[in-house]
């Protein structure tokens, strides 16, 4: 029996504005019957009714996987913005700075922070505003986000605001989210996962497409039948969602993610990395399915 009695993916967004398009929530039980997405109050998500979704309706003992990096590098240089004598010790510290900076931005948003006067010099933002701690290419890296290159994926650094692949507009609004969230739900790795009771882990949607059989590069699915082979996949194992015609890709993701969360909250492995040391789960966190 799964230590889990249900299963939520969670593709979240960074953009500005008080709703989403972007975010899409999906869910599904023990079993196969097909995952279901959770509609919104209005036509669309925002990111507070997110939080208030899982402060006051999502169901027990719930695994909640979020399409975001919860944390900023740490572990190449020893600290998040080195140089700054307001840089964070942990993932935690990190959350409480950006929601402070950015505390009468609505919406969640985080464009205070990157714009912040000491914060600035470590992103790459739009109009060639490089900032002169960035670094290099692609940026700074996770310590996940290398074995995520190691597995064939193609991570993008947190501390990269620029293409529509950048994760990190996301990430940072996703940190004002758990900062408001407390102790109410523990993170994975920060915090202990004890044996029962809602939990929340980052996810990375593209490994579940891959996993179902979907090319690298092509994970995303706009049409339904797509999005029901992925999920027949015998690793994902779920009934189909049905119906004929276009779906949208920020709805495929959480849809097929909750499957394949279902099927792989029980993997010990996936829990136990062999590169997840106490200090980088103290401080960057970790993919979950990322071996």
């Amino acid at each position: 029996m799964s230590r889990f009695a249900h299963f939520a993916a969670i593709d979240w967004s960074g953009a500005v504005g008080p709703f989403q398009r972007g975010i899409a929530v999906a869910m599904c039980g023990t079993g196969r019957a097909a995952p279901v997405l959770v509609a919104p109050r209005g036509r669309h998500w925002s990111r507070e009714g997110v939080l208030a979704w899982l402060t006051t309706a999502l169901p027990p003992d719930t695994l909640i996987g979020f399409d975001l990096g919860p944390a900023l590098p740490f572990a190449d240089q020893g600290a998040y913005f080195p140089g700054w004598h307001e840089s964070p010790a942990d993932a935690r510290a990190l959350w409480a700075l950006v929601e402070a900076v950015c505390v009468d931005e609505p919406h969640l948003g985080a464009t205070s922070f990157v714009d912040h006067p000491q914060a600035s010099a470590h992103f790459r933002r739009h109009g060639g505003r490089t900032g002169a701690a960035f670094g290099h290419g692609r940026g700074r890296l996770r310590v996940t986000e290398e074995a995520q290159q190691a597995q064939g994926l193609n991570p993008y650094s947190n501390f990269n605001l620029v293409g529509a692949a950048q994760v990190g507009k996301s990430s940072l609004t996703g940190m004002r989210l758990l900062h408001r969230l407390g102790d109410r739900l523990p993170v994975w790795p920060f915090d202990p996962i004890g044996t029962n009771g809602s939990a929340i882990v980052e996810i990375y949607t593209s490994l579940a497409a891959i996993a179902a059989g979907r090319p690298r590069g092509r994970t995303k699915m706009r049409d339904r039948a797509i999005l029901d082979a992925a999920l027949a996949a015998p690793v994902i194992d779920s009934a189909g969602v049905g119906g004929d015609g276009p779906i949208d890709d920020h709805a495929s993701d959480a849809l097929l993610t909750a499957a394949w969360l279902r099927r792989h909250a029980d993997c010990a492995p996936l829990w136990a990395p062999g590169a997840l040391s106490c200090t980088i789960a103290r401080t960057e966190g970790w993919t979950f399915g990322v071996s």
